[in-house]
């Protein structure tokens, strides 16, 4: 893979939840849209170890008072709703629109007996990257309705015609119920999957709580993020229209050690629904920015 699509790479997972940019196949849409099987009374496949892909596991998502982040504990107390549609274009170096991106809140379900939000995010190139690298993949979340955790992520990758799916159940005990064509995967409590953090990041008072950390996992490996209150950022205007928003310093550390390969900026936007507007990612190589173009 060229650096340039790397970079894509990089951005839409990011864009889907700021958690895992080191996998370099992650970007998300697909043709065909999963669904929850309901409960299988056969356990998972597989397991995977708790040193989850050769990392050093972080700490469960905490925040040391009075910095911890309020749990939504209903519909009512998130800043989204089902339904909402948010799309992106990512420029890069002096290409622009060279990928289209979407977020969706499909709905709020009932998943193994949990309450749950399906979250999904769907990601193309566009030409000219599309002539040397054709993806269109999706990403499914199933995340706890109260805490935004993970209960199961989906990838359904179809990369210059290749096409790679992976159904996975977190666990944190082995004890959850898993559909038959899903993998149990072992994670540390807490952990977010890269959708469930991007709206987690929503659920967020920067005006009270000035940093968030906690695990996340991106499909293959765990990694520990933080996110920090990097003060009001003024009018950013993207095509969208004009926002008034806060900037959201991201940084991602894998086995105790910052990656350093580069530096992301969140922009949401100071109003009822936080809405993410903005994401700036400065690389040795490239400096992106995956800006919102509508919203529904």
């Amino acid at each position: 893979m060229t650096k340039l699509t790397a970079t894509i790479a990089v951005l839409a997972v990011l864009v889907c939840a700021a958690g895992a940019f080191y996998w370099a196949h992650g970007i998300g849409s697909s043709a065909r849209v999963s669904k929850a099987l309901q409960p299988a009374q056969v356990s998972a496949a597989s397991a995977v170890p708790e040193n989850v892909g050769g990392s050093v596991q972080p700490a469960p998502s905490t925040v040391a008072e009075p910095l911890r982040a309020p749990s939504p504990s209903s519909e009512a107390s998130v800043p989204f709703h089902a339904g909402e549609i948010l799309e992106f274009a990512a420029d890069v170096a002096k290409l622009s629109n060279v990928a289209n991106l979407r977020l969706q809140i499909v709905d709020r379900r009932n998943f193994f007996g949990k309450n749950a939000w399906h979250l999904q995010a769907f990601a193309r190139t566009e030409n000219p990257l599309r002539m040397m690298f054709e993806l269109d993949d999706q990403f499914d979340s199933y995340s706890d309705a109260n805490t935004l955790t993970s209960l199961q992520y989906e990838m359904h990758l179809n990369e210059r015609g290749e096409k790679q799916e992976s159904i996975q159940r977190m666990t944190t005990t082995g004890a959850e119920h898993a559909a038959a064509n899903a993998t149990q995967t072992r994670v540390a409590a807490g952990t977010r999957d890269p959708l469930g953090l991007m709206q987690y990041l929503r659920t967020v008072d920067w005006e009270k709580v000035r940093e968030v950390r906690g695990p996340v996992y991106d499909g293959h490996k765990l990694y520990d993020v933080r996110a920090a209150y990097a003060g009001a950022a003024g009018s950013i205007a993207v095509p969208a229209g004009t926002f008034a928003a806060s900037k959201i310093d991201l940084r991602v550390f894998d086995g105790g050690a910052e990656l350093k390969d580069a530096h992301f900026m969140l922009y949401l936007a100071s109003n009822p629904t936080r809405t993410p507007v903005l994401l700036e990612a400065v690389m040795p190589f490239a400096t992106a920015r995956v800006a919102l173009v509508k919203m529904k």
